[in-house]
C-alpha cells in the first residue's frame, strides 16, 4: 500500500485526474509560522475538495521573497503545469523599499509568462502601512490594479484584507470568490 501510494506522488496531476494551482508568494503564502496543513494554501485544497473540485494546490511560497525572486521562480511554477496561478508578491518589495515601477516590471513579467504558458492569473494585491509615506504607500498600492488591468487578469485587490484575527483560513476564504470564476475543467 505504501508503495502505491509512493508511486501516485511521481505521477504528474494531469495523470491523475487533478488541475493544478500553484500559489506563487512569499512568507504569507508560505504559510510562516503556522504548519503546512494551516497555510491558506492547503486550506483553499480543502475547500476546493469539499466543493466537489478535484485540483491540487502547490504552494510555491518563500519566505522573504519579493517579485525578483519570484521571476525568478517562474520556470519552477510552470514545471507543475498550472492551471491557475495565484501571484501574491510584493509585500517584501515594498518593507523593504523597492521601488514599486521595479516590482511592477516584475509583476508584468511573471503574469506575461505564466498566460504564455497557458495559464490564467489571480493577482494579490498588498498594501503598505501608513507610515511609510503617503506617496510611496499609494504608488506601491496603484501597482497591483495596473498590471491587472493591462494584463487582463483577475484582481484581488488586497490579500489582507480582514484576516488581523483568523490568518490563513480569513486568506483563502477571501480568495474563493476571485479563484471560482477561474476554475474550469476540475469539477
Amino acid at each position: 500500500m505504501l508503495a502505491c501510494v509512493a508511486l501516485l506522488s511521481l505521477v504528474p496531476a494531469e495523470a491523475r485526474g487533478e488541475s493544478v494551482i500553484v500559489a506563487l508568494g512569499d512568507s504569507l503564502t508560505a504559510g510562516w509560522g503556522v504548519t503546512a496543513d494551516e497555510a491558506y494554501p492547503a486550506r483553499l485544497e480543502m475547500r476546493l475538495r469539499r466543493a466537489g473540485y478535484t485540483y491540487r494546490v502547490v504552494n510555491a511560497g518563500v519566505s522573504g521573497d519579493t517579485t525578483a525572486g519570484g521571476l525568478r521562480r517562474v520556470d519552477w511554477v510552470l514545471r507543475a503545469g498550472p492551471e491557475i496561478v495565484i501571484v501574491a508578491l510584493g509585500a517584501n518589495d515594498g518593507l523593504r523599499g523597492q521601488s514599486p515601477q521595479a516590482m511592477r516590471a516584475n509583476l508584468e513579467t511573471i503574469v506575461a509568462r505564466l498566460q504564455t504558458a497557458g495559464a490564467r492569473i489571480l493577482l494579490a494585491g498588498m498594501r503598505m502601512p501608513p507610515n511609510y509615506g503617503a506617496e510611496f504607500t499609494a504608488e506601491f498600492q496603484a501597482v497591483f490594479p495596473a498590471v491587472a488591468r493591462s494584463a487582463k487578469v483577475t484582481l484581488m485587490p488586497f490579500l489582507l484584507d480582514g484576516v488581523a484575527a483568523a490568518g490563513h483560513q480569513v486568506i483563502a476564504d477571501h480568495l474563493w470568490p476571485y479563484l471560482r470564476p477561474l476554475l474550469g475543467r476540475g469539477k
